[in-house]
């Protein structure tokens, strides 16, 4: 006889679980007990909502689904934060709440909180275990509904008496849920259709989306690209799905993409969406597209297909997959003119900057970044103006692009940059963010030190919410409520969480203040003034 608690930790070994990241309370004490006498690694978070951020980093480095466990009431519901945000992005993942006794739900009683009703729009699957019984299988079951189809996160909420109840535990070895079969393998009759549509085309677009990353179809999604000749533009997700200096590759589009990209993409007469949604952010009339070209759209979720953009051939399967099946029809497509478009790329690229003395420039940071990170750099980037011009000026080769896309959450990037550290010591972990986002995870800091991870934060200081307040500029009456007064001295507060930093100033000493940056044998903060009328075009 054990413990539904002990069920529940031998269940998520049995998954292959290895980290978990939480929070502990009084209604999830009995799983932190069982996890105490596993051997499974415990990351404390300072705030529940980076649990799950850190979970998603995990996820997204590691190709395994991130856990996170936090206790009830306001324990949980910090968390949705960080479950809406894997929701949004598509990322794996199992959170595990704990909840008030299961004779007591519905009376209101302290710290109970409906987490099932209150995720419900934006959780793939949800389960309130009522019987210690069932932990096994629905472990199992949580953890395929996270990892398989279109990945996305499960919610297990658990009370606490279920967790105390003894009971001989029965480990499934596989699952069959009725109604959830998701398809892998593209329709061949939609596969030929789209194989002799690329061949008629004469301006196509390959449009790349996180659905890539998701599948782990990289090398796939370039190995097509290079034998139908077809351009390639990426989503916001999309980026790091091929490598920024690829010939084929044309940058990112949407309202704050590349020129070039979007222009590519106006000028086509057959855009080949490959595991993206297309929403308002990437094309500025999504519903326009279907009015000006052919659309292809490839994804494992059915439900996406034609949401945002009318399609004419869908193909519903992993993209990998069909990938893979319309290569066998070896498609070679006419395309726009490649060196023009190429000349257009690094014309934009390579464009002068501006220069203001008392401040560096941010995309002459990034720029300069991107030069001297490892192949395999994973970059983990927060939300705003520092995010819009990661996207634009960073280089990139093999490594990682990380962001909040979907929810747009600011505070993503250090706890998603630690959940990647602990997936993979060894990669070189940079984050990117503003004065904003910082503090809204200063506090993650001591988990940097906890965990040793020697991650290099590239803070961009302009002391205002940069991104709402160029809005407010352009389209209202002026700023409001965006100035970031009375922040505290950065550096002293890494130095009071015992790490290194410095401070960047002027364009030329960004070389020197980078180099010092990534050799530094630790954590390091980099702050850099930037001047806050500094726009995300310029």
């Amino acid at each position: 006889m054990i413990s539904g608690a002990e069920a529940l930790i031998e269940s998520l070994k049995r998954e292959g679980v290895t980290e978990i990241f939480g929070y502990a309370g009084a209604t999830i004490c009995p799983a932190a007990d069982a996890l105490k006498h596993s051997d499974i690694h415990y990351t404390l978070v300072r705030i529940e909502q980076n649990a799950g951020h850190m979970a998603s980093g995990y996820a997204r480095i590691s190709g395994k689904t991130g856990v996170c466990m936090v206790t009830s009431g306001p324990g949980a519901t910090n968390l949705i934060t960080g479950i809406a945000t894997a929701y949004m992005d598509s990322i794996p993942m199992v959170a595990i709440t704990g909840q008030v006794e299961s004779y007591l739900l519905g009376r209101d009683i302290f710290q109970e909180v409906d987490m099932t009703g209150a995720v419900a729009p934006f959780i793939k699957h949800s389960y309130l275990v009522k019987d210690v019984k069932q932990i096994p299988r629905i472990v199992k079951e949580a953890f395929h509904i996270a990892s398989t189809g279109r990945p996305g996160p499960v919610l297990l909420d658990i009370p606490i008496d279920v967790q105390k109840a003894m009971f001989e535990p029965v480990y499934p070895d596989s699952v069959d849920i009725r109604g959830y079969k998701p398809s892998y393998k593209g329709n061949i009759k939609q596969i030929e259709r789209a194989a002799k549509a690329i061949c008629q085309a004469k301006k196509p677009v390959l449009c790349l989306g996180g659905g890539v990353i998701s599948a782990h179809a990289e090398r796939e999604a370039i190995a097509f690209a290079e034998a139908s000749g077809i351009p390639v533009v990426t989503t916001m997700m999309g980026l790091s799905a091929i490598p920024t200096d690829h010939p084929l590759y044309m940058g990112m589009i949407g309202s704050f993409g590349h020129t070039c990209a979007n222009k590519t993409l106006g000028n086509a007469d057959l855009l080949i969406l490959v595991g993206a949604r297309v929403a308002n952010r990437a094309v500025l009339a999504p519903d326009q597209i279907g009015k000006l070209m052919k659309t292809i759209h490839i994804d494992v979720d059915p439900a996406e297909i034609g949401k945002n953009v009318s399609t004419n051939i869908p193909v519903v399967g992993d993209v990998k997959q069909v990938l893979l099946q319309l290569m066998e029809h070896c498609p070679v497509a006419q395309t726009q003119d490649l060196e023009t478009l190429r000349a257009r790329r690094n014309k934009e690229l390579t464009r002068d900057l501006p220069t203001k003395t008392g401040y560096a420039h941010p995309a002459r940071i990034i720029r300069a970044l991107g030069e001297k990170l490892d192949e395999h750099a994973c970059v983990s980037v927060d939300v705003g103006q520092n995010q819009i011009w990661a996207c634009k000026h960073l280089t990139q080769k093999n490594g990682r692009f990380l962001t909040s896309g979907g929810l747009g959450t600011m505070g993503y990037s250090l706890p998603a940059a630690l959940g990647a550290f602990v997936a993979d010591r060894d990669r070189q972990n940079v984050v990117i963010c503003g004065d904003g986002s910082f503090q809204m995870f200063e506090n993650e800091l001591a988990t940097v030190r906890n965990l040793g991870a020697p991650v290099k934060i590239v803070l961009m200081q302009n002391n205002v919410l940069g991104l709402v307040n160029e809005i407010q500029h352009s389209s209202y009456s002026g700023p409001f409520g965006v100035a970031l007064d009375h922040s505290p001295d950065f550096l002293k507060l890494a130095e009071a969480y015992g790490i290194s930093g410095g401070v960047l100033d002027s364009d030329g000493e960004i070389d020197r203040a980078l180099e010092k940056m990534l050799s530094h044998d630790g954590p390091y903060i980099l702050c850099c003034r930037i001047d806050p009328d500094a726009k995300t075009g310029d």
